[in-house]
């Protein structure tokens, strides 16, 4: 039970018992106290006063005289203005930290039989992953576990973007430029080379831009007017009419991308459930493009190509299929979300896709809706601020991204040379080592990005993530291998402990309490942070529990002390603390090592 439920049925009882009248305990405003007042949680009296007919101070001093008298877990109380605070007893927070600490399951919310898809990375198989994509990736996989540990059955998807005339600007490049190489032949990762084809092509594109203006046509004239654009837009429908020759080069070439991506979401710790391909979903979009214009929804021009007007809604017109029959990218995204809604028994969708798309799922939620799906307000776009360095953003086809392979090796070295400076490791095998230099570089990655808010545009700073100190994701995994390496110790003197050992007789100090009260808060962060789709409110609680943690070991060497029953009492605590940290992290993606 909640301190907010707990207090509610008590403060029912108070009322019926004071003033004869029924109220419904749920119907009770109870919050935590704010931080300038005394106390533990509040109750809001002013709802009462139509019963209790007299001012908010008396109700509340009845109220509260009342409680202390009655309820033992109620230690003291004071009114401001209608708002009546209230302290629990140390004996109450034995009580709650017995249930904590024998709750294996603490934390995870209980289920709401909801399904739920979130669809995230969703990468164009023309580049590798770069830094905004790990910022994608480490969103969408610790939004997912966060929805799992509220309750709900979750669906992880990527959709590929694995067509379009990006694709070609890559197979154009690779057929002119590259000579027949291939990632075996030159040993790069096939993602990179692919990738490399992509940026050659921006460099031809510009050239011919440059010579066209210089023979006199303007600079939107040449952009339209470059021969190797058209030549990609001609590749684009030769692959729609499933050319022979063009759809084997595009299979070989994203087979190359494909297995490049497979190693970076390994190392990342990234799976799916879901993998669909826009090369098999934009033929769904074409049918619902069909059935927008039997429903008049849609309307054609005299060039073939279709459009939706919105500009009713106050939005514009928006090309849903070109006058040569090829679909655009909301083309497929209708279909897949009709196919996914139908197949799962969606309650929900949930799109991680950065705040340039904003307009795009607007506009995407308002076509389903008009063309009659009920589940359209359903649809949820997670939008979440881009990533960038001290020298501004990156730019993937001019080559100027920080790439997620490069950056995952960075984090490691950095990771491995601040673990080695620390000389605690020596004493551990190699393969320990490395297996720990991984989890940190990792580790310090994802909290560095998570702990900020998604909506918040957010500036990377590789070294700053990797602080031993500091709100960073090494200092909560070094926060529990300290307490693991009390544990141990414990252990090897033979002390043993379990939930048992906490008892009345035993009265937790302030700091324990303050432990106590940040443990008990777990269950509602998690909630709090489904409720805002933000895994930033977990990686904080984290840091603030570390934090705590780390001032209390400060002042209380646990295993110094001399009372039997109070160490055994403080190492059920610790051992708490540090599973309530792997649940809280692990809805991060980020693993805790037991040794640093």
């Amino acid at each position: 039970m909640t301190p907010e439920v707990f207090l509610q049925d008590k403060a029912a009882a108070a009322v019926k018992a004071i003033y004869g009248a029924d109220v419904a305990p749920g119907s009770l405003q109870v919050q935590v106290t704010r931080k300038e007042f005394e106390g533990d949680y509040t109750l809001v009296v002013f709802p009462l006063l139509r019963i209790s007919h007299s001012s908010p101070d008396a109700t509340a001093e009845a109220l509260g005289k009342y409680l202390v008298d009655n309820v033992p877990e109620i230690a003291s109380f004071n009114s401001v203005k209608g708002f009546l605070n209230l302290l629990f007893s140390p004996v109450y927070w034995d009580e709650t930290f017995a249930g904590i600490a024998s709750d294996e399951d603490f934390g995870q919310l209980p289920s709401t039989g909801r399904n739920i898809m979130v669809e995230f990375s969703s990468p164009n198989t023309n580049k590798p992953l770069h830094l905004g994509h790990i910022r994608n990736n480490l969103l969408g996989d610790s939004v997912s576990r966060l929805l799992k540990a509220g309750g709900n059955n979750v669906i992880k998807a990527t959709l590929v973007n694995d067509r379009g005339v990006h694709i070609c600007k890559s197979m154009l490049a690779w057929q002119k430029l590259w000579d027949g190489k291939t990632p075996q032949s030159t040993g790069q990762k096939g993602d990179h080379l692919v990738g490399d084809c992509y940026v050659a092509f921006d460099k031809m594109y510009k050239a011919e831009v440059k010579a066209l203006m210089e023979q006199g046509q303007s600079e939107e004239e040449a952009k339209k007017n470059a021969p190797s654009l058209k030549e990609a837009h001609r590749m684009l429908l030769k692959w729609e009419q499933g050319d022979p020759e063009v759809r084997e080069l595009w299979a070989k070439m994203n087979g190359w991308v494909l297995e490049g991506f497979a190693k970076t979401y390994d190392a990342l710790g990234i799976s799916f459930d879901k993998v669909d391909y826009e090369s098999q979903t934009y033929l769904l979009g074409k049918e619902l493009v069909q059935k927008g214009l039997d429903m008049g929804v849609f309307e054609r021009e005299p060039d073939g190509s279709v459009w939706c007007d919105l500009t009713a809604d106050g939005l514009d017109r928006k090309l849903v299929l070109r006058g040569d029959g090829t679909s655009v990218y909301i083309t497929q995204d209708l279909g897949t979300a009709e196919r996914r809604f139908a197949s799962y028994n969606l309650d929900s969708h949930v799109y991680v896709v950065g705040n340039e798309q904003d307009y795009h799922f607007q506009v995407l939620k308002l076509i389903l809706r008009k063309l009659g799906f009920s589940w359209a307000d359903q649809i949820y776009h997670l939008s979440y601020g881009m990533v960038e360095l001290p020298e501004g953003k990156m730019k993937s086809r001019e080559g100027t991204v920080v790439d997620a392979d490069d950056l995952l090796q960075s984090m490691y070295e950095e990771a491995k040379k601040t673990s080695e400076e620390s000389g605690k490791l020596a004493d551990m095998s190699e393969d320990q080592r490395e297996e720990l230099y991984h989890m940190i570089g990792l580790g310090a990655l994802k909290y560095f990005i998570i702990k900020v808010d998604p909506k918040k545009t957010m500036l990377f700073n590789p070294k700053e993530s990797i602080d031993f100190n500091g709100n960073t994701g090494p200092f909560i995994q070094y926060t529990h291998a300290r307490i693991c390496s009390i544990l141990r110790k414990a252990s090897e003197q033979g002390i043993s402990f379990g939930a048992e050992d906490i008892t009345n007789d035993l009265v937790p100090s302030a700091k324990e309490i303050r432990l106590i009260k940040l443990l008990n808060l777990f269950p509602s962060k998690v909630a709090e942070a489904v409720q805002a789709l933000s895994p930033a409110v977990i990686a904080n609680y984290s840091y603030d529990l570390a934090k705590e943690f780390n001032q209390y070991y400060h002042d209380t060497p646990v295993l110094r002390e001399e009372d039997g029953g109070l160490l055994r009492f403080r190492l059920v605590l610790i051992a708490t603390l540090a599973r309530v940290l792997r649940k809280a992290m692990d809805i991060l993606g980020i693993r805790l090592p037991e040794r640093m």
